[in-house]
């Protein structure tokens, strides 16, 4: 129909869901869909908008010629690392008056993401909080050199400045995130015994196991959104940690799950999902909490998302 919006395919997971009949635009997009998702995830911390980044590729990507396309997958991301630009200063005055601390939408992840390493640690929860403190032309540069290994060139092209100034721009971020990533890897076995410590703990309501699980030094942070309840400032320290996560006992189940390739808890009330809980794990012991309860950022955790490198 005439002057009907295209809507970018979906990847349906069936062979990327192409057959003969798709067009060489939409098998390109489709061959792609996944790692522009997390590139425009990784910038965002918010799937809904990095699904908006990729209906706004599609939308440029449709009316490409092909044959004047060298690298169609540098050509994909940087098409999609300009949409997620924009979005990216629009995300970050909605977030000047966001109601209390603002947590990246958790993404329900296969168990296989955990094997990514790299991938794993970049969409984490601790590392999107990192990457919350770059300026946004920072945060591209890095998540496209660092996570997805793109070219000095092919990085100047995606973010419209010469090479120079991304080396430069890549080497002040590396240093940024540098002093404030987590230290050290934690295993996935490590962050699960850890978890189920701590889940043994929370459903007994037993006080001194979550303060033996707990770091002194643990901050709880609570994302409602000014939707539902939440601190509206962090929680620090064991013992008031202990204290909050200790009423939930009698009014919740909780369940194991891979949440942005990483063990958590999904809490659930009255059979729906009510809140998910990602960790931060050090020493065996868990050094951070990261609460998210805003209904608008929980809509994708009744199926697995996909991402990809």
């Amino acid at each position: 129909m005439p002057g009907t919006p295209q809507t970018a395919p979906e990847d349906r997971g069936d062979d990327m869901g192409q057959d003969d009949r798709t067009d060489p635009a939409t098998a390109a997009f489709l061959t792609h869909r996944n790692l522009l998702f997390t590139v425009a995830y990784e910038m965002l911390g918010s799937a809904a908008d990095a699904e908006d980044v990729l209906q706004e590729t599609w939308l440029r990507w449709a009316g490409v010629d092909l044959d004047e396309v060298r690298d169609q997958r540098a050509y994909l991301v940087q098409i999609a690392t300009r949409q997620a630009l924009g979005r990216l200063r629009t995300l970050g005055r909605r977030k000047e008056s966001y109601v209390g601390p603002w947590l990246p939408e958790p993404l329900l992840t296969a168990p296989d993401v955990a094997e990514d390493v790299e991938l794993a640690e970049s969409v984490s929860m601790a590392m999107l909080l990192v990457l919350e403190t770059l300026a946004p032309i920072e945060r591209a540069v890095f998540v496209l050199r660092e996570v997805f290994d793109l070219a000095y060139d092919e990085l100047a092209e995606a973010v419209d400045k010469s090479p120079a100034a991304v080396r430069q721009i890549a080497h002040r971020a590396r240093v940024h995130v540098a002093a404030r990533r987590p230290r050290g890897v934690v295993s996935p076995a490590a962050t699960r015994d850890a978890l189920q410590a701590f889940q043994r703990a929370v459903e007994t309501g037993d006080l001194q196991r979550l303060l033996d699980i707990l770091a002194p030094d643990v901050v709880l942070l609570t994302d409602g959104g000014g939707v539902v309840q939440a601190a509206l400032a962090p929680i620090m320290g064991a013992g008031r940690v202990a204290e909050v996560l200790a009423r939930i006992a009698d009014l919740a189940t909780l369940r194991p799950a891979q949440v942005n390739g990483h063990p958590a808890l999904i809490v659930q009330l009255n059979g729906e999902v009510d809140t998910v809980v990602a960790v931060r794990v050090a020493d065996g012991l868990i050094t951070g909490l990261y609460a998210v309860r805003n209904p608008e950022k929980l809509s994708r955790m009744e199926r697995e998302t996909t991402v990809s490198r």
